[in-house]
């Protein structure tokens, strides 16, 4: 039995290279370089058919530990809640009024690139505080 050691999340989207782009200064991820033969990744699309130009775009972590992105165009739009989602874990071992200013402050940079602030989630005694968000998409994620 071999054990799985790497893997990718993939998301559903109408633009891709948008919403890539967007994770990609999220997490400090890079776009890969273009396929072989071509100088940008225009030029690859542009060599695709129409129906298929556009239809997806990836992006890696530089360090090679974290797991590859890759965004898919699809015809339907976001209509429900994620039945997954990422947590961006800029908090981790930060309590109280240090960790929400941390929070706050990431927050005021990615609603700059184009994210959208939902709610704060309080710490309950349980759980420490953390900021639920949209994505250029809608699609919900954490600030944790």
């Amino acid at each position: 039995m071999s054990t799985i050691k790497h893997f990718q999340v993939t998301f559903d989207c109408a633009q891709p290279e948008r919403v890539a782009r967007f994770w990609c200064e999220v997490l400090g991820y890079v776009v890969p370089p273009p396929p072989e033969g071509f100088a940008t990744w225009d030029d690859y699309s542009r060599s695709l058919p129409a129906e298929e130009r556009d239809a997806w775009f990836a992006c890696t972590d530089p360090s090679g530990v974290g797991p590859r992105l890759y965004f898919q165009r699809v015809p339907e739009g976001k209509v429900a809640k994620n039945r997954l989602h990422l947590d961006v874990r800029v908090g981790t071992g930060l309590v109280g009024e240090e960790r929400l200013a941390t929070l706050e402050a990431e927050c005021a940079r990615l609603v700059a690139l184009g994210a959208v602030r939902v709610r704060l989630l309080a710490a309950d005694g349980e759980n420490e505080s953390c900021l639920v968000m949209q994505d250029v998409e809608g699609n919900e994620f954490c600030l944790d």
